[in-house]
């Protein structure tokens, strides 16, 4: 059989010479091997370098997203949806590998139902669907993500409200912590808002006003990070129950070309 890893040099070249005749020049098998890992590599993974981000306000969560989602540097999807049900009441944002999240976000999903069935803690009703406890899919959540963080690249943020608790926010960054606070920013966008985040924020806003507050923020994230972009999608959740909305980017609030000049000196 012969040793296709072996490409003789001096193929179809005429040799020269009594020494060229006896003498051929032979490419190692280790730089064919390394060629051919080199050339032929895995296509890159889709990832969902993007700007994510829940506020809690006076009475639930608003939870927002942009639907940008790429592979290396092309966008494979400009109109995904990164905010994902869990239960009735509780929604994960997601960032990172777009599979490992959308699997994290199922494995969770189901987990959290089944325990909500089997303890009848906040019922399994026919109209509204099985409501978990927030904290509850957060743990679960971060035990996930750390149990399995060299493996795992996502970055998600559980929020939603219960009646125990009311409106929660929590933020499971790449590592598998879990941090509870009335806002928090995730993602590659999330490098350019959080100081405008830090600054603007107030307690106990309105449902009105957070909407406005996290459309703000992400259009901003858009208009510099690259890796974010498309519609910005909104998920409101109170003791009320859910309502989606999806910003269409002439309606943003900000685009590229209104960013104010830089000021040389």
């Amino acid at each position: 059989m012969v040793d296709y890893t072996t490409v003789p040099v001096s193929m179809g070249v005429r040799a020269r010479g009594r020494r060229s005749r006896t003498r051929r020049r032979w490419v190692s098998q280790r730089s064919c091997r390394a060629f051919f890992a080199t050339t032929h590599r895995a296509p890159p993974r889709a990832r969902a370098q993007t700007t994510i981000m829940a506020v809690k306000y006076a009475d639930g969560v608003v939870l927002g997203a942009d639907s940008r989602t790429s592979t290396g540097t092309y966008v494979a999807n400009r109109a995904s949806d990164k905010i994902t049900p869990i239960c009735e009441n509780v929604w994960m944002c997601r960032s990172g590998s777009a599979a490992d999240t959308q699997n994290v976000a199922a494995y969770v999903s189901r987990l959290a139902q089944e325990h909500a069935v089997s303890v009848s803690s906040a019922g399994a009703d026919a109209d509204e669907g099985i409501k978990c406890d927030v904290k509850l899919v957060a743990n679960i959540t971060q035990k996930i993500a750390y149990q399995n963080k060299d493996r795992l690249q996502a970055g998600m943020i559980i929020a939603g409200y219960d009646r125990k608790l009311g409106p929660q926010v929590y933020g499971i960054p790449l590592g598998g912590a879990m941090m509870e606070n009335p806002f928090t920013v995730g993602g590659s966008g999330s490098a350019y808002i959080y100081g405008w985040c830090d600054d603007t924020f107030r307690e106990n806003m309105s449902k009105e006003e957070a909407q406005a507050w996290v459309k703000r923020a992400i259009s901003l994230a858009i208009a510099r990070d690259a890796s974010s972009g498309g519609v910005i999608r909104l998920v409101t959740i109170d003791a009320t129950g859910v309502s989606r909305q999806m910003i269409q980017p002439i309606e943003q609030p900000l685009c590229d070309e209104e960013l104010p000049a830089v000021k040389r000196s």
